[in-house]
């Protein structure tokens, strides 16, 4: 059997589709995998890291601007998604693959439509509530549309098409224990506190982190943090952290990257986790059951990340707090108060681990395994 998975442009587009893929190369280990993904994006990391092959193709996304460089920007996107629907056609038949699987991103639309045309059975997964643009082109041709959630289905144009199966997530995000972590990170005796806004990063969060490690230095460092600063941040954050007085390289209370690799560890071990509320970090979070505190990004469709969060709110696993209201102070108070208070720590995972669907790969594999079979 030979599956394509396409995804990119973000971890919360690659990792799903990583997760899929491992099951499937467990339940058939002569299956041969091939990833299409987007030049210049966090696939040409995540997928090798991984352990399969990708192929990348030129990509821009679209603008919703109305200016002259919005409009020059949409007329090259089409372009380079016309070239890409070509590549993918001569991909798809050189690899004879038998099934090709969308999860988002730039490449995602060229290769499942490149699939459809080819008469190759096509599967797109959309992760959050609201589909996005690019899946709802795809889901235009694909053989099955796949979702997060069950409000998500009316706003597909053929409903009977479309199959609730949760967000996939890595079997080490559900595996990994907590104690097994920390010793891994050497991390066994003090409160560990992880911070991250996606696999790009975000302004205004890492400048609030700035000044939150001001905080925590002014309070001798209480816990032990992880911050993952994200591409765009790592050519200036490091920087302003030092311009605020705090020596970041060479204190042992602080660990900060551009991008957490280890992220199942690393999330297991923490007793807190801050961060954005795309699907994908949502059930990442809910699936290892650490207590949360949620900025969701106000600059996205619909916005989707606060109905997100407010889903694991409501559950009693999260603290949301918006954007415009977030400060360093407010979220080392929330930090510290969830610290202090184990056994609500302890309400939180649970409330959490109830919301996620632990067999969601599964159920996506099983699709695939059967529309291969036709």
């Amino acid at each position: 059997m030979n599956v394509i998975f396409t995804c990119g442009g973000t971890a919360g587009h690659i990792n799903p589709a990583i997760a899929v893929a491992n099951i499937l190369k467990q339940r058939k280990p002569d299956c041969n995998i091939l990833f299409i993904g987007a030049q210049g994006h966090m696939e040409e990391k995540l997928v090798p890291a991984a352990g399969y092959e990708l192929v990348t193709l030129p990509g821009s996304g679209l603008s919703r601007k109305l200016s002259f460089s919005g409009i020059r920007k949409n007329l090259n996107a089409i372009k380079c998604v016309l070239s890409a629907v070509g590549k993918c056609r001569k991909i798809i038949r050189d690899f004879e693959a038998d099934v090709s699987v969308g999860t988002g991103g730039y490449a995602s639309f060229p290769a499942i439509y490149a699939g459809a045309k080819l008469g190759i059975p096509t599967v797109v997964h959309e992760s959050n509530a609201l589909p996005g643009l690019t899946t709802k082109l795809a889901a235009n041709v694909a053989t099955k549309v796949l979702v997060c959630f069950e409000e998500s289905v009316k706003h597909y144009k053929r409903p009977d098409m479309v199959e609730v199966v949760g967000m996939p997530v890595r079997q080490e995000f559900v595996t990994t224990g907590k104690t097994e972590a920390r010793q891994t990170l050497g991390l066994e005796n003090c409160r560990v506190v992880v911070s991250a806004f996606g696999s790009q990063g975000a302004k205004v969060m890492n400048e609030n982190i700035a000044g939150m490690l001001c905080l925590e230095k002014q309070e001798g460092f209480p816990f032990h943090h992880i911050h993952a600063v994200g591409s765009f941040g790592w050519g200036w954050m490091p920087e302003l952290v030092k311009e605020k007085g705090v020596d970041y390289e060479n204190c042992a209370r602080i660990d900060m990257m551009e991008y957490i690799y280890n992220m199942p560890t690393v999330m297991a071990a923490a007793d807190v986790v801050i961060g954005r509320a795309g699907s994908a970090t949502c059930n990442e979070i809910a699936a290892t059951g650490t207590p949360c505190v949620l900025i969701p990004s106000p600059n996205v469709t619909g916005n989707h990340q606060e109905k997100n969060a407010r889903v694991l709110e409501q559950a009693g696993g999260a603290v949301v707090i918006l954007e415009k209201d977030c400060t360093p102070e407010i979220l080392f108070a929330q930090v510290q108060a969830l610290l202090a208070d184990e056994e609500r720590r302890e309400r939180m995972s649970r409330a959490l681990r109830s919301l996620v669907k632990l067999d969601s790969a599964e159920r996506i594999c099983d699709i695939v395994e059967e529309l291969a079979k036709k």
